[in-house]
């Protein structure tokens, strides 16, 4: 063939990265005649890779059943929220649109994946969704309405800070008040909708941000690595440095 078997390894893996299962094919059946074991390694880790793709897609499709149940309706809106637990910070809330049968390879609840996979699919979200929208509530008023109306408050906001209105609401277990627009509530949302888990990755990401930006101004309080939460470090810097101005007084009564 004439090409070094880096190459072909480069091009099968460009193929794959692009989704391209047409021309994954095309060229495992271009290259598995060439007898290098090279080669022919690379052409079966390709086929094994493309199998997890279609499965892949197929994972996703059935994430996109709540999707395609009320897209008649309108633009659907996926919900979801980060940063109900910590002791520090605020709660953040994620609100996308995503097109119709929008394709984001490995989209899952945030939880599920690692800060890497979170930070590129991120950005795949915020360049392929409609629509995307952000609210974030600080801790002093989470302190002043407690954290569960915080949450609303934080949902609230990013809706109405989207550029598309919503026809319908797909939120991550939780009925918001005083919204108009019809929600419909699903419990563990974010594993079983495309929308959710994309709101979910946009609240996750915003808020793990502002934690390191806090950590760069408080490096005694470890913000970057436990982003708030009640760590066994964490809860011994508050007790070694008391509260810092982002810490929720209401979380932190059996600590102090």
């Amino acid at each position: 063939m004439g090409q070094k078997v880096e190459e072909i390894k480069k091009q099968l893996e460009a193929a794959l990265e692009r989704g391209d299962e047409a021309g994954v094919l095309k060229l495992c059946a271009l290259y598995e005649e060439d007898g290098r074991s090279g080669v022919t390694k690379a052409v079966q880790m390709c086929r094994k890779r493309l199998e997890a793709l279609k499965r892949e897609r197929q994972r996703l499709e059935v994430m996109r059943t709540y999707e395609h149940k009320y897209e008649h309706l309108g633009p659907v809106c996926g919900i979801d929220e980060a940063g109900r637990g910590p002791l520090a910070g605020p709660v953040v809330a994620g609100a996308v649109i995503l097109p119709r049968d929008c394709e984001i390879l490995w989209l899952n609840d945030s939880k599920q994946l690692s800060e890497k996979k979170r930070e590129a699919l991120y950005d795949e979200i915020m360049d392929k969704a409609l629509a995307v929208g952000v609210g974030i509530v600080g801790n002093a008023r989470i302190d002043e309405i407690n954290i569960l109306q915080a949450d609303y408050e934080a949902m609230c906001e990013a809706i109405g800070s989207l550029s598309l209105m919503p026809a319908v609401l797909l939120n991550d277990a939780v009925t918001i008040p005083q919204v108009t627009i019809p929600q419909v509530p699903i419990i563990k949302g974010d594993a079983k909708s495309v929308s959710i888990a994309a709101a979910s990755i946009i609240a996750k990401v915003t808020r793990d941000r502002i934690m390191k930006e806090y950590d760069d101004l408080m490096p005694e309080y470890g913000f970057a690595s436990h982003k708030g939460y009640g760590s066994a470090a964490h809860i011994e810097a508050v007790r070694k440095y008391g509260p810092s101005v982002i810490h929720r007084m209401s979380f932190l009564k059996n600590i102090l």
